[in-house]
């Protein structure tokens, strides 16, 4: 499909640069079928059913933010994907200063050796030393929030909780899965009143979900690989939902990728662990989820891509442009969606 397709307008207003406070007073767009409806997170239990299961991505963001020098020049990092014990992939910035084997220096005694530049212009970096890299990054790094929020205002000591989820428990994302940046305790408390469980996987997010698709035609756009995890216990339970009648709701599309890439052609979710590239676009059979929670997302990228693809491409074009009518707030920190097919 051409790209051009899933491109719309946003008034840079709309971005939100801050997360709603409490998390769950945050606006909810239902897309139920047919229907459409205007609610706050909170109204999230009702929307559901008694024996429907949400399942949650417990990674937690790292500080893989990194500003260093080569001799004279600034160079920026942005981790992508752990490699090695002590070797990450990276996106660079300024990286026409930086040739393979050149090390920089990130301050607080932290180094790192760029080698083995790849097609998407990244490199990898080894970190040197004995300390665990986590220890150099709590100490060199910053939380790597969004780009279009970076740009408009600086990184602070908010993010460092406001861009970690109440599931966070797994080091290694570079972004955090955002749609459950909205699910507070006083939620889930609500939720499992009305009978809906919930259950955790592991997907460490990498920087690619930020990055623009260039190409003009979906089929000639390469996903990034990103790191997942589903065990055998969550992998039966999952099932035993299904077979009961309730419906698999992915808080996140990190979560459904995740899960469609577990799924076998009968539905069945198996153990996972590994890299997924799964790219998800319209016309593509939904095996594994029967419904999505989710955040706005960017024109042209792959995550709206993916949305129209469980809702429909005409669906989603409205239910975008009456979000943004209605004042909506979108990305990371933004309102969220419940997305039904």
């Amino acid at each position: 499909m051409k790209v051009d397709l899933f491109d719309f307008e946003l008034p840079p207003e709309r971005i939100a640069l801050r997360p709603a406070s409490p998390r769950d007073s945050a606006r909810l767009l239902v897309l139920d079928g047919d229907e459409t409806r205007d609610l706050s997170v909170t109204d999230l239990p009702g929307q559901l059913r008694a024996g429907d299961l949400i399942v949650f991505n417990d990674t937690r963001v790292i500080p893989a933010q990194l500003e260093g020098r080569r001799g004279d020049a600034k160079i920026g990092a942005t981790l992508h994907k752990r490699e090695g014990p002590r070797r990450w992939r990276a996106f660079i910035r300024n990286a026409r200063r930086l040739h393979e084997g050149d090390s920089i220096d990130f301050g607080a005694d932290v180094s790192a050796i760029a080698s083995d530049r790849a097609e998407d212009g990244s490199l990898a970096l080894t970190f040197a030393g004995d300390e665990p890299v986590e220890l150099l990054l709590e100490r060199a790094g910053r939380m790597p929030l969004p780009p279009y929020i970076a740009a408009r205002r600086p990184t602070d000591a908010r993010d460092a909780e406001d861009y970690q989820t109440m599931f966070a428990a797994e080091k290694g994302a570079v972004a955090a899965p955002t749609a459950s940046l909205h699910f507070t305790p006083a939620l889930m408390e609500s939720l499992e009143k009305a009978g809906i469980g919930h259950a955790t996987l592991t997907l460490h997010v990498g920087a690619g979900t930020f990055l623009p698709v260039k190409a003009e035609d979906t089929d000639a756009h390469k996903m990034h690989a990103e790191w997942g995890r589903i065990d055998a216990a969550t992998a039966d339970r999952l099932n035993q939902v299904r077979r009961k009648g309730g419906r698999i709701i992915a808080a996140g599309t990190t979560s459904l990728r995740l899960i469609e890439s577990a799924a076998g052609e009968d539905g069945t979710i198996h153990p996972f662990e590994g890299d997924t590239a799964i790219f998800i676009t319209p016309g593509y059979r939904f095996r594994g989820v029967d419904g999505l929670v989710t955040n706005f997302h960017l024109p042209k990228s792959t995550l709206f891509m993916l949305v129209s693809a469980l809702m429909g491409l005409e669906r989603m074009q409205a239910a975008y442009a009456h979000a943004i009518a209605g004042g909506y707030r979108f990305y990371s920190y933004g309102d969220g969606s419940l997305l039904l097919p």
